[in-house]
């Protein structure tokens, strides 16, 4: 009880600060439950469900304040196309692989959280068109990568949005959470038809990702996050990326 609790909690935690940055739950929940033993194709289910719960939460808020720009939000959804065939792959490959994939990824996820530019430096200088392209490339080859290791994208299309297309950071952030809502949708029901799903806990804990979702995403509205709450969180995923690639290799 006393565990089930504080996996709760944590999930709430994670749900909330990640997206007062600008990233999916799914850069830790996929990297928690895999060090809790969770087996690979529940790991990544289960983080997608998540993910999709808290995005979507997020998302509502950040459409009623104009925060996502839709010429960038609307192509990115070819992301949705390719995160099934991401999540077919995962059947494919063996566990030791899957693990150093996502250990990868996650370190790439604080590397990313380091160096995240400070309010709204970059400003939009990008034609639309430029946009409407360059967001569709970006979203098919994120989608595989989300659909792969059960994330929702975000450490890869913001970071891209801002420094490739040049869209401000908190458009970036909140159109990305836009875009996560449909990578992981897809993702998710994919992983469902191949694997089983614990029903009584997924949506448990998708309360709790909801409620993180709401909370950080009010907060990211009116504040960007603090360099500080980067840099926490950039030395927790730089841990995690290391206890997932000790257990694959010592």
């Amino acid at each position: 009880m006393l565990f089930t609790a504080a996996l709760l909690l944590g999930i709430f935690l994670i749900a909330m600060t990640l997206t007062m940055v600008g990233l999916g739950g799914g850069l830790l929940f996929s990297p928690l439950f895999a060090l809790l033993g969770f087996e690979k194709s529940m790991v990544a289910s289960t983080s997608l469900f998540l993910n999709l719960v808290g995005a979507a939460s997020a998302a509502g808020i950040y459409m009623r304040r104009g925060m996502i720009d839709f010429t960038v939000a609307l192509p990115l959804l070819a992301a949705a196309l390719s995160a099934p065939l991401g999540a077919l792959t995962t059947q494919k490959i063996n566990t030791e692989t899957f693990m150093v994939v996502l250990a990868v990824i996650v370190a790439f996820g604080a590397i990313r959280m380091f160096i995240a530019p400070k309010g709204q430096a970059i400003t939009d200088q990008t034609s639309t068109g430029k946009k409407v392209v360059g967001s569709a490339v970006i979203g098919l080859a994120v989608g595989f990568m989300a659909g792969l290791v059960g994330i929702g994208g975000g450490v890869f299309i913001v970071p891209l949005l801002i420094y490739v297309l040049k869209v401000p950071t908190k458009t970036a952030a909140a159109s990305n959470t836009f875009i996560v809502c449909f990578s992981s949708l897809t993702g998710f029901a994919t992983h469902a038809s191949v694997s089983s799903i614990d029903w009584s806990f997924i949506l448990l804990a998708a309360v709790f990702s909801f409620a993180g979702g709401q909370v950080g995403s009010r907060l990211m509205a009116t504040k960007l996050q603090g360099r500080t709450v980067r840099l926490i969180f950039a030395g927790v995923l730089l841990i995690m990326s290391g206890r997932l690639l000790s257990k694959v290799f010592l």
